[in-house]
């Protein structure tokens, strides 16, 4: 089994965050979005997992740092790891085209934009598994239309008319992934109009039409993180769902001096916090110190410092400097504020 991960995105709604920091890469409760993810499809599926492909963007952004991380993170769950750029952002079948040669045999491709908590069940009668989730306002997502058999029969973006409550997620398995090649080849070989796009969907359209049956495979929990308020929300929901695992959240280097933590929280590597009470809903990055606070449903990330506030509701970013009471807060990396 192969997993490829496009990636190339520069997570836009999430900024101040992503201006330096790769989407998939920021840590909610934690850990980062896209280990998170690879690591659940993992822990669910039977087959090992041989190669994981990441397709990420211009070298500007995903650097000598980004591309080590993958790799490291592919070589601990025992695959073999494959970088591949997408230099132009044409969209998510044009992505997958660009991880050409790992498209055959069996394959998941995944969207780390959110995080999921499901048993990936495979249907080993269908030639391809949508995973979806059922949603109240279907007319917000890209959803699935079915037939009588639970065939998936179309993928319809945003429908202003019911069409179903099942929204697709972003993960998706194929049993002969040279099905999806050929499908995204025709695609691919088209000329776009200005502002169109090469999607998957597209490639997918073509395989439903070609004879291939698609299934559903359906999650309980899915949660966005999509801009920084969402994101916040995701943190504190992973926090509990860590903790009722039975989970360890604070590192045992961490130095705690006259506080309080009130669970759940995550408290990283080297930590500081002093004179602070911490909680509930809060990550803290590593090496972050943290002093006379009062901080609850907050997300920091790694070797920042804090000092004298009261929160409810922040994301702060690496490297900040931060003294001073606001009511939401969300501050980008290297910022500082006094």
């Amino acid at each position: 089994m192969k997993i490829i991960v496009p990636m190339a995105g520069r997570g836009s709604r999430l900024r101040p965050h992503t201006l330096t920091t790769p989407k998939p890469l920021i840590r909610v409760a934690g850990t980062s979005i896209v280990s998170q993810l690879i690591y659940e499809i993992v822990k669910a599926v039977d087959d090992p997992i041989t190669d994981i492909g990441f397709i990420i963007g211009n070298p500007a952004f995903f650097g000598v740092d980004v591309v080590t991380y993958l790799k490291e993170l592919a070589k601990e769950l025992g695959a073999k790891p494959h970088i591949f750029r997408q230099d132009h952002p044409l969209g998510t079948g044009h992505a997958i085209m660009c991880a050409e040669r790992l498209l055959n045999g069996p394959a998941i491709i995944a969207y780390p934009d959110t995080l999921i908590r499901s048993k990936l069940k495979l249907d080993i009668k269908a030639d391809a598994v949508i995973w979806v989730k059922r949603v109240s306002r279907p007319e917000a997502y890209g959803v699935v239309a079915l037939d009588k058999k639970q065939r998936i029969i179309n993928l319809v973006e945003k429908p202003k008319e019911f069409v179903s409550d099942l929204a697709v997620i972003g993960i998706y398995y194929f049993k002969n992934s040279e099905d999806l090649k050929e499908a995204l080849k025709k695609v691919v070989a088209q000329d776009l109009l200005p502002g169109e796009e090469y999607q998957i969907n597209h490639g997918i359209h073509n395989m439903i039409k070609s004879g291939s049956v698609f299934k559903t495979g359906e999650v309980q929990i899915w949660m966005d993180c999509g801009n920084p308020e969402v994101t916040l929300g995701t943190n504190s929901e992973m926090l509990e769902i860590k903790k009722a695992e039975g989970e360890n959240l604070q590192h045992s280097s961490a130095e705690l001096n006259n506080s309080i933590i009130i669970p759940p929280c995550f408290i990283g590597e080297n930590v500081k916090i002093k004179n602070s009470t911490i909680g509930p809903g809060v990550s803290i990055g590593e090496r972050t110190q943290i002093d006379n606070c009062q901080l609850k449903n907050c997300l920091i990330q790694n070797d920042s410092y804090l000092e004298n506030l009261t929160l409810e509701k922040a994301m702060i970013g690496n490297q900040v400097h931060y003294k001073g009471n606001s009511t939401f807060v969300s501050i980008g990396d290297y910022s500082h504020l006094q």
